[in-house]
């Protein structure tokens, strides 16, 4: 019973606030149905949210073990940089397709919404560790989105 009671409380009252509390980016587009999307261009924009996450796990490796003062800001700049661009995926999830492209009366739904959670899940991994495991981790969830929403051809 208490295994039920965790995802129910995480579904009915944390995950809403957390909604609700993220900070509303630009890059989020609008929530008044504008009708414009595009939302191929955004899967890509969390791709390279993802390979600046990428670059800088392999800066902070590179720069870890130095002592200087100039490596010293340079590794607290590539973490913050990491921080930054997972968090922009997470909110690009939470904030434009979880709202807005993600609807429950889709037939594959449940499957669409475990695939945008994976991507936040991934994400915030990847803001927890320096590893290239967490960072293809996040590529993938990223990737596997590509066939919900696939470049426009005009």
């Amino acid at each position: 019973m208490e295994t039920i009671k965790k995802p129910i409380l995480f579904v009915c009252f944390i995950l809403p606030v957390m909604l609700l509390v993220l900070p509303q980016l630009s890059r989020a587009h609008c929530q008044i149905p504008c009708g414009i999307y595009d939302d191929h261009a955004r899967v890509r924009s969390m791709q390279e949210d993802a390979a600046t996450v990428e670059k800088s796990v392999k800066m902070i490796k590179e720069i870890g073990g130095k002592t200087d003062a100039q490596s010293q800001n340079q590794l607290i700049r590539w973490v913050m940089n990491k921080e930054t661009h997972a968090q922009k995926i997470i909110t690009t999830i939470s904030d434009y397709f979880l709202t807005q492209r993600v609807k429950p009366d889709q037939p594959d739904y449940a499957e669409r919404l475990k695939n945008h959670h994976l991507v936040i899940l991934a994400a915030m991994k990847a803001k927890q560790n320096a590893d290239e495991a967490s960072v293809e981790s996040l590529k993938k969830s990223i990737e596997a989105l590509s066939s919900y929403y696939p470049a426009h051809k005009e």
